[in-house]
């Protein structure tokens, strides 16, 4: 793959990369680049999930060495109680790779990695209290005001929380960090303060956060909002049925799971979206891009009920691959959510 080809690759699907110029400098001078994700470890992980599990996949397909931090420091930070802390890593380390083997690509350059296993290490922690003295709280709130739930009486560890992610880059050896557009202030925070302690500032890539199936945002704390790993074909189609679709107005959480989850996973197997309708509806509708889907939808000729039974199957048939391994996970999670 050239790197124009690979270039198109990275940014499909993608918000903003900052910058574009220095990931094409990156991939003309680095055979095999590394890129990293973060994921606190703290709500139950759920069907937004696959958005950055997709992302990944395309940078291993550009020939990119992947990794996944499993945050389990940062869950503490953000509130998941020291107690069951390792529960929940354990159910993320569990979860999380079934994912990746759902969407079929190939993991031979995906590593995951435990926050904790090199986050306490002597050298780590002289750099977060570096920058900490460099910092002010204004600049820390503000880097993580997105991403931290803080609250009506905010704790310390929420301003901890950016100093550690931006020395996750240093100590992960990465020359990408790539999340939602929810982390971006803490992505300039990141590439302002690493070049006050003489470290290079890392190119931040972002990809748009998915609507929850009610209101703005998928939240693991609100169950009407997302669907969970582990959620039956009976939950996930009455949670679909359910959900915010407005016709005629694409604007929600089901198109936007539609045109960066299923049909960025069907474009790649070359496969197309049926949407089943009995003939006195005017039978079955045929899609090969999300592009054809939303011109139906607006124009009212896509039904939100045959979008929802349709995106209910494929979201099925995404799942089972995970739900083989459902009374092993099951048992995970009861530990890691009681």
């Amino acid at each position: 793959m050239d790197i124009d080809s690979k270039i198109d690759l990275i940014k499909r699907n993608t918000a903003e990369i900052i910058t574009e110029s220095e990931l094409k400098e990156l991939l003309r001078k680095k055979e095999k680049p590394v890129v990293y994700l973060g994921t606190a470890i703290t709500g139950k992980p759920h069907l937004a999930y696959f958005m950055w599990v997709l992302k990944l996949s395309d940078f291993l397909r550009a020939g990119f060495k992947v990794k996944v931090l499993l945050a389990d420091l940062h869950g503490a930070l953000d509130g998941t109680s020291w107690e069951i802390l390792d529960k929940r890593y354990d159910y993320y380390a569990k979860t999380i790779p079934l994912m990746f083997e759902a969407i079929g690509v190939d993991t031979k350059n995906l590593e995951f990695v435990k926050g904790s296993d090199f986050e306490l290490k002597p050298e780590y922690m002289y750099d977060v209290l570096q920058v900490s003295s460099l910092a002010s709280i204004h600049d820390l709130k503000k880097a993580a005001s997105e991403v931290v739930k803080f609250g009506d009486n905010p704790k310390l560890s929420g301003l901890i929380y950016p100093i550690m992610q931006m020395m996750d880059e240093q100590y992960l050896e990465a020359d990408v960090q790539y999340g939602g557009a929810d982390q971006r202030k803490i992505f300039m925070f990141a590439r302002e303060y690493h070049e006050k302690i003489g470290y290079k500032p890392r190119i931040e890539i972002m990809t748009p956060i998915i609507p929850g199936l009610v209101g703005k945002k998928m939240s693991a704390s609100d169950p009407k909002t997302k669907i969970d790993i582990l959620d039956d074909e009976e939950t996930i189609k009455s949670k679909i049925q359910n959900a915010e679709c407005e016709a005629g107005n694409p604007d929600n959480g089901v198109m936007a799971f539609l045109k960066y989850v299923l049909m960025t996973i069907k474009t790649d197997r070359k496969e197309k979206l049926i949407i089943k309708r009995k003939k006195e509806h005017g039978g079955d509708l045929t899609y090969k891009n999300y592009s054809e889907v939303e011109k139906d939808f607006i124009s009212k000729r896509l039904h939100p009920l045959d979008l929802k039974n349709a995106i209910a199957e494929e979201i099925i048939n995404l799942m089972k691959p995970i739900w083989k391994h459902r009374k092993e996970l099951e048992i995970f999670a009861q530990k890691a959510y009681p």
